[in-house]
């Protein structure tokens, strides 16, 4: 019986962990969102050199439905990818000018969607339009 005391109390402390790290990570991000005006009409890399504290950990771009080949929204997430994306945060970006799907595919499949270097100076010069912050 004390075992399975223990067991459940390891388990609810990870629980409490894990809820709290998201919390955080919610919180830190929110802040650019509070502060967008800082980053809109400049480049994503101003927005990444900001961000001290954490960095994206992947990156999803989303294809318009009127034309299946622009981009003009890109989700960058803060968790790692075998986690749920229902408890993720996302930092999503609207772009100034829409991005070809064709460039962004070409990192999706080169990456796994993880963002790398290559991302990072791929989007870098993009142009943030809104940046919309939630989990």
């Amino acid at each position: 019986m004390k075992t399975l005391y223990k067991i459940f109390f390891c388990t609810l402390l990870f629980i409490s962990f894990k809820l709290s790290a998201q919390i955080d990570t919610l919180n830190y991000i929110k802040q650019f969102e509070i502060n967008k005006a800082q980053y809109i009409n400049q480049p994503f890399s101003k927005l990444l050199n900001d961000m001290t504290q954490m960095q994206p950990m992947s990156v999803w771009s989303i294809d318009s439905h009127k034309n299946r080949y622009l981009i003009y929204f890109t989700r960058f997430m803060f968790c790692e990818m075998d986690e749920s994306f229902s408890s993720n945060v996302n930092l999503t970006i609207s772009w100034q000018t829409p991005l070809q799907s064709s460039e962004t595919e070409y990192y999706d499949n080169k990456n796994d969607f993880f963002f790398t270097n290559d991302e990072r100076n791929y989007y870098g010069s993009k142009i943030i339009k809104d940046i919309k912050v939630y989990k």
